[in-house]
């Protein structure tokens, strides 16, 4: 069998799967990494990687043999794709099939933290709803929400938001074409626009602190800031000053930089929704998501093309 090496964890259903076929190594957290590979680098012809945590150019480069990365994830800044493409390494992700649970995690947080749903939650569980009414939240309807990258789920997040009455735009640094949103050429002018910033682009080094305390200000002390995207995208401790200083109103994250780690201000903060990364965690989804690895890793080694590959990095 096809030796495999498995440098993240996978859902038992995918493992059990792929063990059926495939020779798999465990090498989430070895004890001794450089021992375990000379005893089996020379075999390895794919790894299975994640969204955060895939192969360094180290570790690639040491696989001579290797020819497949297959990532359970849409996101694969956690893989030096460029390394891998430089060797010929097919990389692979799951792309379109987190799509749709991606998208109503980040409507739902759109319509959260205006109206103030996990306070009101709070509230009512803290008994203080005996001692009165809380204050007034904010109708999203009509409403400006500004969408960095208008990819695939930036798209579909876009098309929900709509039907809650809330008026788009975007900034992307690739060409849309035709849409019937409002681009606006820089970031910081897409928050001066915004009652509701979006982040939904790629993540990776060239991204990293993209949405930052300059960006916070132009969305201004009404404006909120959603992320589903990647955590690091965002300048943690700017946000956490701007949240403090009430430089913008609310905030809603499913991704955190140093995840699972979260910053003790930002759990402390009423005007705050945070999630741990559950944007994709449906049964549904992560079940496609592992029947796309599969049929990546599959195709490969039957000698197919592989069904997503990530595009060529530059």
């Amino acid at each position: 069998m096809v030796d495999l090496l498995q440098v993240t964890q996978l859902p038992p259903f995918l493992t059990e799967r792929l063990e059926k076929e495939f020779t798999l190594h465990n090498f989430i957290d070895p004890a001794d990494p450089e021992g375990l590979l000379d005893k089996i680098a020379p075999k390895i012809r794919g790894i299975l990687a994640g969204g955060m945590k895939g192969p360094n150019a180290n570790l690639i480069n040491r696989l001579e043999n290797l020819e497949i990365i297959a990532s359970f994830s849409v996101g694969f800044d956690a893989t030096d794709v460029l390394a891998a493409q430089a060797r010929g390494v097919i990389v692979t992700h799951t792309p379109e099939v987190l799509t749709g649970d991606v998208a109503d995690l980040a409507m739902t947080f759109i319509l959260m933290a205006p109206r103030r749903i996990g306070e009101a939650e709070r509230f009512l569980r803290s008994g203080r709803w005996l001692e009165g009414r809380m204050d007034l939240g904010t109708t999203v309807r009509g409403k400006q929400l500004g969408i960095l990258g208008l990819g695939r789920i930036g798209k579909a997040v876009a098309r929900r938001a709509e039907v809650f009455g809330l008026n788009i735009s975007y900034h992307d640094i690739k060409p849309m074409g035709d849409l019937p949103y409002h681009s606006y050429p820089s970031l910081l002018e897409l928050a001066g626009a915004s009652d509701i910033l979006l982040v939904a682009c790629e993540g990776g080094a060239v991204n990293r602190g993209l949405i930052n305390g300059a960006v916070l200000t132009a969305l201004g002390p009404d404006g909120f800031l959603i992320n589903t995207a990647r955590g690091p995208i965002v300048d943690q401790p700017a946000l956490v000053v701007a949240l403090r200083d009430g430089t913008i109103a609310g905030a809603a994250l499913d991704v955190f930089d140093g995840e699972p780690t979260v910053p003790e201000e930002l759990i402390a903060m009423e005007n705050v929704v945070l999630t741990p990364h559950i944007a994709s965690s449906t049964h549904e989804t992560r079940r496609a998501m592992g029947d796309l690895v599969y049929d990546n890793l599959r195709n490969h080694f039957d000698g197919k093309p592989v069904l997503t590959p990530v595009p060529p990095q530059k």
